[in-house]
């Protein structure tokens, strides 16, 4: 989890990524309007409760709904109180969270937390509104360069690999229709080392998606095919035959994705274009 930050009229929010969703300081949140005491005075209200419990029934399988009809039978009743970590741990709740440490306290997940803003004041509510989504917008525009990258970058040793192929596996004396067969056997190569099919076994098994396999790719398998073509001019340029270079291009595509999965850092990412 990484923690980062917006400005809200001046006043600096945290949010973080948890479970693949976005969380928004509510500790931050208040402190343009008073201490915590206002998130405790927001948690108590009967709309409250029944908005979270809402919110838990259909994004949480495990919520405990029997904990939820007790706090809410409670809810506006002087004696009542709630706090997070009392929510949290009575009910299995994901929504509300509490953080320790540096840049600790409450965190919400953004519908929860945009709710709260309507409790702070409803002009708050939008200025965070308007600023978190300029926020992912600007993450969005980030992650595409990224992409855009990884896909040039694939192009670029694809220009390589098939001036290999034209050096040292294409006999003169082949008509251009028989080079370009032996530009696809190469690409196939790749296709089979890294997805386990040809380009025509995808297209049988996959009917109605247009473009190729190529186009539905991950990033992650973006990376490793563009490893994949440099890797694969330089065995060409060594002589190894189309057997054994198909043998050690999958024994390193095996071995890059496992890396590049279990890092998580790369995220899956649309469609491209063919090289």
């Amino acid at each position: 989890m990484k923690n980062r930050s917006i400005t809200v009229q001046g006043t600096p929010v945290g949010y973080t990524t948890r479970h693949d969703q976005d969380y928004i300081s509510l500790t931050d949140m208040v402190k343009r309007f008073g201490d915590e005491t206002v998130l405790y005075g927001w948690l108590r209200n009967r709309n409250t409760v029944e908005f979270l419990g809402i919110w838990e029934q259909i994004n949480n399988p495990d919520f405990k709904p029997v904990e939820f009809e007790r706090f809410k039978a409670q809810a506006g009743l002087n004696s009542f109180s709630l706090s997070p970590s009392k929510w949290v741990e009575a009910t299995g709740a994901i929504g509300l969270y509490a953080k320790s440490g540096r840049g600790g306290g409450t965190y919400a997940h953004r519908d929860i937390a945009f709710e709260f803003g309507s409790w702070l004041s409803p002009e708050f509510k939008l200025y965070l509104i308007k600023e978190f989504q300029r926020l992912k917008d600007e993450e969005a525009r980030a992650t595409s360069l990224e992409w855009n990258f990884q896909r040039t970058l694939a192009k670029v040793n694809y220009r390589i690999h098939t001036d290999a192929i034209k050096e040292h596996l294409v006999p003169r004396q082949l008509t251009r229709t028989q080079t370009a067969t032996l530009y696809a056997s190469e690409a196939d190569l790749l296709n089979v080392a890294l997805f386990g099919m040809t380009a025509a076994q995808w297209r049988e098994a996959n009917p109605k998606d247009g473009g190729n396999m190529r186009d539905a790719a991950t990033l992650e398998q973006l990376v490793v095919l563009s490893n994949m073509e440099s890797i694969n001019s330089v065995l060409i340029h060594q002589g190894i035959g189309a057997p054994e270079r198909l043998g050690q291009l999958n024994a390193i595509a095996i071995t890059q994705m496992r890396s590049l999965v279990g890092m998580g850092a790369v995220k899956r990412l649309g469609k491209a274009n063919p090289p």
